[in-house]
């Protein structure tokens, strides 16, 4: 895709995200009351599943500085000795990298020199965030989730580093599973990240990863999506634009309002999905409660 080509996708979509969001909210404006009490009826089976995967606290090639986890007590031998003594811990992690599971807050992303909504980038300071932190979600993201299995539509483990989600995919992958993406839904993308990751080994994901085309973003629009989730970056890489280096990013969240989370875990909740025949859930969905911050390390819970 041509810079131009982007830029003219870039301000459709913009336009049309005018139409039925909230400019405090984002896309979340799609997620009405209604909505959520309507998703709440997908609760069957009373089954709970994580769509995170455990924080990694060892270096490796597409986590060179991992989260940071010491014990600050109890001292060698309380353990043994008489009274009350409690075990504490230190935890501490860089929210946006290409390995655990998190929530990217709608200042994250920078494009000419605004956020979404017009909001101005120097908005964002050393010190934190002035405007649409993770505290926009402190009460948390509730709705209908939907996944859609891009590998299993076309019959292979996972897409290769690389390879592109179109909005045809999207649509072809509702078909097969019997579910359609609608107003206010959660949608989450499955690319295989995960899988190949734990079959091959993990790699340089900044350098090359499977992920949506920016084309397909219009496909997110169109249905009102709420919020967007993969198990990898949601960006391919290498990217599709030249000279945007993540233009999925850029569009879903400067111009449509979309909150994304980025390498969540889908390994577990599929073959609950299978077993029952559905890929619609409740969806559970708790950032921590950082004002000034751009994201949120996050354990989205399927409930089916």
């Amino acid at each position: 895709m041509s810079e131009e080509a982007f830029r003219s996708l870039y301000r459709r979509l913009r336009e049309q995200a005018r139409d039925g969001t909230d400019p405090g909210r984002g896309a979340l404006g799609h997620l009405t009351p209604e909505r959520v009490v309507a998703a709440a009826t997908e609760v069957r089976a009373g089954r709970t599943v994580s769509l995170a995967a455990p924080i990694e606290t060892t270096p490796g090639p597409d986590n060179p500085q991992p989260a940071s986890h010491r014990m600050t007590a109890s001292a060698p031998g309380a353990a043994d000795a008489p009274g009350l003594h409690f075990a504490l811990d230190r935890f501490a992690m860089n929210v946006h990298g290409d390995a655990d599971s998190h929530l990217d807050a709608l200042c994250h992303v920078m494009y000419d020199g605004e956020l979404y909504g017009g909001v101005p980038a120097s908005s964002v300071t050393p010190d934190g965030a002035g405007a649409l932190t993770s505290e926009l979600v402190r009460d948390g993201i509730v709705g209908r989730g939907v996944l859609l299995d891009v590998p299993r539509l076309r019959g292979v483990p996972w897409l290769e580093p690389g390879d592109h989600v179109t909005a045809d995919d999207l649509v072809a992958a509702e078909e097969a599973q019997g579910v359609t993406v609608g107003p206010g839904d959660l949608l989450f993308v499955r690319v295989g990240h995960r899988r190949r990751r734990r079959s091959l080994g993990p790699w340089n994901a900044a350098q090359q990863r499977a992920g949506l085309h920016p084309a397909a973003m219009a496909f997110l629009a169109e249905r009102r999506v709420a919020a967007l989730g993969s198990d990898g970056n949601n960006d391919t890489a290498p990217g599709a634009v030249a000279e945007v280096a993540f233009p999925v990013h850029v569009l879903a969240m400067n111009a449509l309002g979309l909150h994304l989370m980025d390498y969540l875990n889908f390994e577990e909740l599929l073959p609950v999905c299978e077993q029952l025949r559905r890929w619609h859930f409740l969806c559970v969905i708790a950032p921590l409660r950082f004002p000034a911050a751009t994201g949120s390390p996050v354990n989205p819970i399927a409930v089916l």
